[in-house]
């Protein structure tokens, strides 16, 4: 069975004894791949993912899981959430953050209406390319999903101001598009150009250079503490002047690193909102089990929504 903790371990004892002539990350993609097909000779490891093949999250999921486990690809990130709380697989894996566009709030939400927690998480370094079967000039649309195109806002209007955006639902579904139609172009990975046998014709066209998208696998366990974790809550307050400046005020005194937080107004006839706030620690640290039950002392509501090892960004 899959544990994110114990892999964690076996990165940093890699890492540590790693003399070369593979760099760390080379040698993780070879030791993922032993990993990934061991782990399905004992026990077959199911993964829903926001799909379909070859999106970013797919190749986040390739990432953590690597391929020989059996990873299944849906339409949508309610989906994703369904498919593990009905018990259909093991872990889902789902976008929660960008560095440039921010929360996914269609993730966010869904921690509020299902008893789910993050069990991991993978930080992935997301280079667009623009992709067709065409010379530039002859590109006259270009297609992908919303968040590709704002992160290429800058350099399409720059660059091709004259052809016309169409959002669809992925990536890759942009790249086939581009395969299919005359004058079409997509923004989509590398690993889709070739998938789907489309040429590069303009490389790394995000607008920021060190673009990264946070995922977040989702299951049902916490695991033990590495020494470097994250910790997310779900946190209802009383809608009152001054509370939630009150409830901030619990990670200063106990000397807890908040690193995120996002509202969200409540799905309820009462007013007020929701607040997913992410932090450094684990549950089982004292001064992070001190904070939680001090925030507890003043919220309405309090969810633990996991503590799980902090990664670095992956190319």
């Amino acid at each position: 069975m899959f544990d994110v903790t114990d892999e964690t371990r076996l990165w940093k004892r890699l890492e540590k004894s790693n003399t070369g002539p593979l760099d760390n990350e080379e040698l993780k993609a070879v030791f993922r791949t032993v990993l990934s097909a061991s782990r399905q000779r004992i026990r077959r490891t199911r993964i829903a993912y926001l799909g379909p093949a070859y999106s970013f999250t797919h190749l986040a999921t390739i990432h953590r899981f690597g391929q020989s486990a059996d990873l299944v690809p849906v339409s949508t990130i309610a989906t994703v959430f369904d498919e593990v709380n009905r018990g259909h697989v093991d872990f889902g894996l789902v976008p929660i953050e960008n560095s440039t566009d921010g929360r996914v709030v269609d993730t966010l939400d869904m921690f509020t209406r299902l008893p789910l927690r993050i069990c991991g998480e993978i930080q992935l370094h997301v280079h667009h390319n623009l992709l067709a079967r065409c010379d530039r000039s002859e590109i006259n649309e270009i297609y992908s999903k919303p968040q590709a195109l704002s992160q290429c806002r800058d350099w399409l209007a720059s660059n091709m101001p004259h052809a016309r955006l169409i959002e669809v639902t992925s990536t890759s579904t942009a790249a086939q598009l581009a395969r299919e139609k005359p004058g079409a172009a997509a923004v989509a990975s590398k690993q889709a150009a070739v998938q789907y046998e489309v040429p590069i014709v303009a490389e790394n066209i995000e607008d920021n250079k060190n673009n990264i998208t946070r995922f977040a696998v989702i299951g049902d366990t916490i695991g033990e503490a590495t020494g470097a974790d994250r910790t997310a809550v779900l946190l209802q307050i009383t809608h009152k002047p001054g509370a939630l400046s009150e409830a901030l005020t619990v990670f200063k005194k106990s000397r807890v690193n908040l690193t995120w937080i996002e509202s969200f107004p409540l799905r309820s006839p009462e007013s007020g909102y929701m607040f997913f706030l992410d932090f450094e620690g684990h549950v089982s640290d004292p001064k992070i089990h001190k904070a939680v039950r001090d925030l507890e002392k003043m919220a309405g509501r309090l969810e633990i929504l996991g503590s799980y090892p902090r990664s670095e960004p992956a190319n």
